[in-house]
């Protein structure tokens, strides 16, 4: 940290905005390198992951889905938001059953993004699932949304053509293809 000190900020004080139960928004004032002040608004966010499940063909399961933010249908991995406490892997094990309904004998951590740096301390812990087996899928009240397959040529033509835009997915298109996933 003292090699990067020009460039950090030093909290001064915080002040609760708004707590919901998912996000809860900040305003703080920092003083800036220089010595001057400024203001950040920023959302604490629990923390979520992310599940690239490979089907035995080598397609991999994703998920259509509307969120409301964007009044649109993306098309996306599975993922959910970790509960307090919960261990990550257990999350996405919990996740990928209840979003489609498999289960997967191996699993395997990819590594973490950070979706929204400007704005957000969300991160995303990312895993591979393989060794798919099918089961019932069990929804969250008021969660509505469809699985579908895609293979990686799919995956990144979607990413190139603008038909996939959601940053968690895409940055799971990138560990795909460095897994060799094909």
């Amino acid at each position: 940290m003292s090699v990067d000190r020009h460039l950090i900020e030093e909290t001064l004080s915080s002040q609760p905005l708004f707590k919901g139960k998912l996000l809860n928004a900040f305003c703080d004032t920092v003083r800036l390198p220089d010595g001057s002040t400024a203001t950040r608004e920023y959302i604490k966010h629990p923390g979520a992951v992310m599940v690239i499940p490979q089907l035995a063909d080598g397609r991999l399961l994703l998920e259509r889905q509307f969120r409301y933010p964007l009044d649109r249908v993306f098309i996306e991995f599975p993922a959910g938001k970790l509960d307090a406490g919960e261990d990550p892997l257990a999350c996405a094990q919990r996740e990928l059953l209840e979003e489609t309904g498999y289960s997967a004998a191996s699993w395997e951590y990819l590594g973490v993004i950070h979706p929204i740096i400007s704005y957000t301390d969300e991160e995303i812990k990312l895993y591979l699932a393989r060794d798919l087996t099918a089961g019932e899928r069990q929804l969250d009240d008021g969660e509505f949304l469809e699985s579908i397959t895609m293979s990686m040529s799919e995956l990144v033509a979607g990413v190139l053509d603008g038909r996939i835009t959601d940053a968690k997915t895409i940055a799971g298109v990138f560990w795909a293809q460095q897994k060799g996933l094909v």
